[in-house]
């Protein structure tokens, strides 16, 4: 009996090209089931076979969980009985009792094998997918072999993939027999079909595809640092010389545009801007906003955002078809942008200075003379006149230093008095709605003093509310509002 487990352990991993090991677990796990059958389907059972010998034994395992927790009377024991048996087993161990090994030749023949092909089949898909992956192609090729619920299955040599139908570039019509290149976008190894999931929306589709055409750049000379797409219609690279004779641009176009016209032939017409990168964000998303021209940026680090401004003539280009332009600049250099016109720029500069005027005016109890002359010097928040350095705010002409001192001494009580004010309210307010994620203890305060206690408080406020009450942004009033709202839908 030994000698034929040997032989046809033997034999089976020859003719399916799989290792000894992988057939030899197979096995156990078909004797393992056989021997279920004949006690109990919720045992649990091991079997382990010698590989030198091809004898084998069977054993009987119950997991130790917890004095209560036993849910498979069947696989577990409980703590206090599992020690009655071995004294000093624990939690999560397992207690076996050997079993008579059922006879190799009774255990339903058909059973067994089928058990053990399965295994070997899934072993041989493993093989031929780590093989593949291995290989490191993430642009392949194939024909499409069959279309199930709109979705394209590919050939790719002994696997299949998939390009499901919204990875797909709109309005491409794909058919049986077509042979389609593809980025390959992720493995699937849970799917019980085709485990591999292509696209031809991915932006890295399109990086892959510069780089087939572009040999500069697996030469390392040029290179493309992101790329934002709306497929089949536009697209935005931003590429990087890293040797200063290549001209970055002109090598990705090619000779009378050939390198960039076979891209766009590739991505069924998606015509393609080709944007220099540049490690200062401004500057970047100056070029990825072309063809519009920019009149002035201002950065806000804090929100990853910038107020991009533009005259009335550029707006529509820079906003592009259906917000086009400006939405690919955003994904492409990864900031948030804010367009506006001059006269939109000016406003709201003139509304900021207002509102900086006011807080000066009425928290450093000064007249609007002195309010103005702190914001001409670059002053907007109390924190930068209460700490900056004290010789930064001597320099500047109109005030002496017993008005520079006075009016840090008055901004550091004042925000001094906040903090203490901020503690109090903060001890009002629930640990549910302090431990939000998105929260901070500065907006807890600001809610805290409009009553805002509770996380469903929160969740009752509309996002207009929240901005008005809080200042932040909307995409943040947005966010905080979902995620207090999260447990009702729960």
């Amino acid at each position: 009996m030994s000698r034929e487990i040997l032989l046809l352990v033997d034999a089976l991993a020859r003719e399916k090209n799989v290792g000894k090991e992988v057939v030899f677990a197979a096995l156990e796990i078909a004797l393992s089931s056989a021997t279920k059958k004949r006690i109990n389907d919720d045992a649990d059972v091991r079997v382990a076979i010698d590989r030198e010998s091809g004898d084998y034994e069977s054993f009987r395992r119950w997991q130790v969980v917890e004095d209560g927790a036993v849910e498979n009377a069947h696989a577990q024991l409980g703590l206090s009985d599992a020690r009655a048996k071995v004294a000093d087993v624990e939690l999560e161990e397992f207690i076996e009792e050997a079993l008579e090994p059922i006879d190799f030749g009774r255990i339903g023949a058909q059973a067994a094998k089928q058990v053990i092909l399965q295994r070997i089949r899934d072993a041989e898909r493993e093989q031929v997918l780590n093989d593949f992956l291995d290989r490191g192609e993430h642009l392949v090729s194939g024909a499409i072999k069959r279309m199930e619920r709109g979705n394209a299955v590919l050939e790719l040599g002994r696997l299949e993939a998939v390009l499901p139908r919204d990875q797909m570039i709109p309005k491409e019509n794909l058919r049986v027999g077509d042979r389609v290149r593809t980025f390959l976008l992720r493995v699937d190894r849970q799917a019980r079909g085709p485990q591999l999931i292509l696209s031809r929306t991915a932006p890295e589709f399109i990086i892959k595809l510069f780089e087939l055409e572009v040999p500069e750049m697996e030469d390392g000379l040029l290179e493309i640092k992101s790329a934002a797409r709306d497929p089949g219609v536009r697209a935005k690279i931003a590429v990087k010389s890293n040797d200063p004779r290549v001209d970055p641009i002109g090598t990705c176009v090619g000779m009378r545009g050939s390198r960039v016209q076979a891209v766009t032939n590739e991505l069924a017409g998606e015509r393609v801007d080709i944007v220099l990168w540049s490690a200062d964000p401004a500057q970047f998303v100056i070029g990825a906003l072309a063809p519009a021209e920019v009149n002035s940026i201002i950065v806000d680090e804090e929100q990853h955002s910038m107020d991009v401004v533009v005259d009335e003539a550029n707006l529509a280009v820079a906003i592009g078809r259906n917000g086009q332009n400006v939405r690919l600049a955003s994904d492409l250099t990864g900031w948030q942008i804010n367009l506006m016109t001059v006269e939109e720029s000016q406003r709201r500069a003139q509304l900021a200075h207002e509102s900086i005027r006011a807080l000066f005016m009425e928290k450093l109890d000064v007249d609007q003379e002195v309010a103005d002359v702190l914001i001409e010097e670059g002053f907007s928040t109390l924190e930068e006149v209460a700490y900056v350095p004290l010789a930064e705010m001597l320099e500047i002409e109109a005030f002496d230093e017993e008005t520079v001192n006075e009016l840090r001494n008055r901004a550091r009580n004042v925000l001094l008095t906040e903090e203490l004010v901020n503690e109090e309210q903060l001890e009002s307010v629930d640990e549910d709605l302090l431990s939000l994620a998105g929260m901070d203890t500065a907006l807890a305060g600001k809610l805290a003093r409009a009553g805002v206690l509770k996380r469903d408080d929160l969740a009752d406020l509309g996002v207009d509310e929240l901005v008005e009450l809080s200042g932040i942004d909307t995409e943040r009033a947005k966010s905080l509002i979902t995620t207090a709202r999260a447990h009702w839908f729960q």
